[in-house]
């Protein structure tokens, strides 16, 4: 039997490691799974078992999100149950929303939010199952 992929964890890079562990607990939910480095550059963080990996970006580097290279495209994309439930949850806990939450052609309730160096982060939900 071949070998399975059980998890998965988008990567940012982070201007600045420790404010954006911060938004992304603070702000989004994450709780913090590591940090690694002397001083710290490379963080995990979880999330209801989805993962995200954070780098410090080198001094000097611009970060350019996925969106200025080419128009709508994430960073990163989180599916969820209930993307109005996470949706009302973000908005309250003061994550900067990106785009609203809407239902789009490819059968998602999507929305997505920007951390602090503009990445796009998006989280949907499939509809229709069932």
């Amino acid at each position: 039997m071949p070998a399975k992929i059980t998890s998965h964890a988008p990567i940012l890079f982070a201007s600045d490691l420790a404010k954006t562990i911060a938004y992304f607990v603070d702000r989004v939910g994450f709780t913090v799974g590591g940090v690694w480095g002397e001083p710290p550059d490379f963080a995990i963080l979880v999330r209801d078992g989805a993962h995200l990996m954070l780098s410090q970006a080198p001094e000097g580097h611009a970060i350019v999100p996925h969106w200025r290279v080419k128009d709508k495209l994430w960073n990163a994309y989180f599916w969820v149950d209930d993307a109005r439930a996470m949706y009302d949850e973000l908005r309250a806990r003061g994550a900067h929303i990106d785009y609203e939450l809407g239902e789009q052609p490819y059968g998602v309730l999507e929305f997505g939010i920007q951390d602090l160096d503009d990445q796009d982060i998006a989280f949907g939900e499939v509809l229709g199952k069932g």
